[in-house]
């Protein structure tokens, strides 16, 4: 039966008002989490987390996975389906499933702690299913669907050419121009709101494998739901502003980098991405049912696993104190949701005191105005620098070639322009883009269009597309093509290097070329760039700002540097940047949040020693 929720509060209530916070199990059991150990955290997370905010409990992926020999991330056949194609519990591993094959039963103990439950989903329909070929149900009559006559099934339904690049042999997404198609998802999310589902946490679907069609599909058939569920999208593999911009009026939540791990090379690579969605003002812009938080990802501190693993939490997180509290830090500053990802039954105080600094929650939930600080001086042993202005990362990184890369962003985006064709007598066509003038002559990146060869055993697109469509190759050859999307999951740092492979009549290795000179995806519709960047711009200082709903300033220091760096602020770069006067600083306080030391501002400006991989955080009250 359908829970109706129409005219209470809740209905009601703004959606992700603040950025929400609660747990997730995928840093410290990968996919292996059972009910005894999900429902053993719920109860800790009640009692530690929830007095602090903390009120999202989320089961993460692969829950409809039977826990058996051969099982792993895009392992085949070894999934629970319904006989309308929809994924239940795995009953080993959720006996309580076994009442109504759903997830009914743990949600109303979970309800009955205080908090909200959440599941992990992968877009679209499994593999499984199309292959079944299962009947799609009809929520109205209760009976397979049935339009014009027809009745539809799941390979009606499923876009075989667009299979979750990282888990091919898992989902692939639906054809949401098709009835059928929405009533497939309108089934899924009916039924997860009867389970009493508060939290959905969508995967391949944002980022490379970007799918705006079926965002929107989703958020408008949640918005059919009278139960009000939060809509968050993971993993947003390298996402940018110009990517966002089409989708978060639709959600609450999406991840802007891939997956965060307890190394610093994956925390310091948050910086750049964090500073440029504040810079175009998405932090808290209008959302499903209320606001959309750009997300950082979880923190992953405390008793973990390791990526991708069928192993649960086994060892202690590998990251200093000095790069959990500067985590913490830039998450709060950047006002993303904080999700806890270690294993609550070894939460540990100090940890337990990081995650629940009540300055740095404030900062999380109720500041303003929060943006990178771009006027921090710093010194680090006889060298100064000023910080100047960094170059925000917009554009999704594929390939290096010569010191350029291949990029993806949205098609509107300016970098996108200027993709031409060069074809010469006796020599293979090339797709080029000038980037540069040197001696008054333009230098181009170019790649090679490969002719449609037909592969047999791949999933082939429709037939009707090969005349617009190509490969792309460094070399002239047909048997390397350039992808659009990474063929597993990626962490936040991870070096992306040339994404070549054998080639295939595959959507994320086709490409066209617009009359505007875009250069199209046919994957994910996104446009591809180019540009000359510097990887190793994660290192230096940086600083962030924010306002507190009180009229104090929060200045934070970030040392990214394996070195000690003495950094500085100016108290009047702070207030032209956040147009505020600060002319009768002796009557002001100023404390560093993490030691509680007392500054003074008589100097006119605010400095420290920041320790390697560090940060101070100073709040300034008038």
């Amino acid at each position: 039966m359908h829970v109706n929720y129409r005219g209470t509060s809740q209905a009601n209530e703004e959606l992700a008002a603040l950025p929400p916070r609660g747990w997730n199990s995928y840093d410290s059991f990968s996919w292996t989490v059972d009910e005894s150990a999900y429902l053993q955290n719920a109860q800790i997370l009640a009692e530690k987390l929830l007095p602090h905010g903390y009120q999202y409990a989320v089961i993460d992926f692969l829950w409809y996975r039977k826990y058996v020999d051969g099982a792993y991330t895009d392992s085949y056949g070894f999934d629970n389906i319904d006989e309308w194609g929809r994924p239940f519990p795995d009953l080993q591993r959720f006996p309580s499933s076994t009442v109504d094959r759903g997830f009914s039963q743990i949600a109303s103990k979970v309800h009955g702690m205080g908090l909200k439950f959440g599941i992990h989903l992968m877009k679209g329909i499994s593999v499984q299913a199309v292959n079944a070929n299962t009947p799609i149900l009809d929520i109205k009559t209760g009976k397979p669907y049935i339009e014009d006559g027809h009745q539809w099934t799941a390979r009606d339904i499923g876009l075989t050419h667009r299979t979750c690049a990282w888990m091919p042999h898992g989902f692939m997404s639906v054809n949401t121009d098709t009835g059928a198609g929405r009533a497939f998802l309108r089934s899924l999310y009916r039924q997860y709101a009867d389970w009493g589902v508060d939290f959905v946490k969508v995967d391949c679907i944002f980022g490379t494998d970007y799918s705006p069609e079926e965002i929107i599909t989703i958020s408008e058939l949640l918005q059919e739901i009278d139960r009000p569920i939060i809509l968050s999208l993971s993993p947003g593999t390298e996402a940018t502003p110009a990517l966002a911009e089409n989708i978060s009026d639709h959600v609450n939540m999406y991840r802007i980098t891939g997956d965060d791990w307890d190394n610093w090379n994956d925390v310091s690579s948050h910086f750049s991405v964090s500073s440029s969605f504040a810079a175009a003002k998405k932090i808290g812009a209008t959302g499903l049912r209320g606001r959309s938080w750009p997300d950082l990802d979880m923190l992953p501190f405390g008793w973990l696993t390791d990526p991708s693993v069928n192993q649960g939490p086994h060892r202690k997180c590998n990251l200093t104190l000095d790069e959990q509290k500067t985590q913490m830090a830039l998450w709060s500053m950047a006002k993303s949701p904080l999700m806890y990802g270690g294993d609550l039954r070894h939460l540990d105080d100090i940890t337990l005191s990081i995650i629940t600094n009540p300055t740095l929650l404030k900062i999380n939930h109720y500041s303003k105005n929060n943006m990178e600080f771009h006027y921090v001086h710093s010194e680090r042993t006889s060298k100064k620098e000023h910080s100047g202005r960094f170059r925000s990362p917009y554009h999704v990184d594929l390939t290096k070639n010569d010191g350029m890369f291949v990029g993806l962003t949205a098609c509107n985006d300016d970098t996108a322009n200027g993709w031409y064709m060069i074809s010469q007598d006796g020599k293979p066509d090339h797709i080029c883009r000038n980037y540069e003038i040197q001696n008054d002559k333009s230098i181009s990146f170019c790649l090679g269009k490969t002719q449609f060869v037909h592969y047999r055993g791949i999933i082939s697109m429709d037939n009707m597309e090969h005349q617009s469509k190509f490969h792309l190759s460094v070399r002239n050859t047909s048997d390397t093509c350039l992808d659009a999307s990474a063929g597993r999951r990626r962490t936040a740092s991870e070096i992306r290097f040339p994404m070549f492979s054998a080639c295939r009549w595959h959507a994320k290795q086709m490409w066209e070329l617009n009359a505007n000179g875009n250069l199209v995806s046919s994957y994910s519709g996104l446009c591809a760039s180019v540009e000359s960047r510097d990887e190793g711009g994660t290192n230096g200082a940086r600083a962030w700002v924010a306002t507190g709903s009180k009229g104090e300033i929060y200045l934070a220091f970030f040392n990214l540097d394996s070195t000690s760096r003495k950094m500085a602020a100016r108290i009047s770069d702070l207030g032209m940047v956040l147009r505020r006067a600060l002319l009768r600083k002796h009557l002001c306080s100023c404390t560093e949040v993490w030691s509680g030391k007392n500054f003074s501002l008589t100097k006119e400006e605010i400095s420290a020693v920041v320790n390697p991989h560090a940060s101070m955080l100073f709040e300034i009250i008038c």
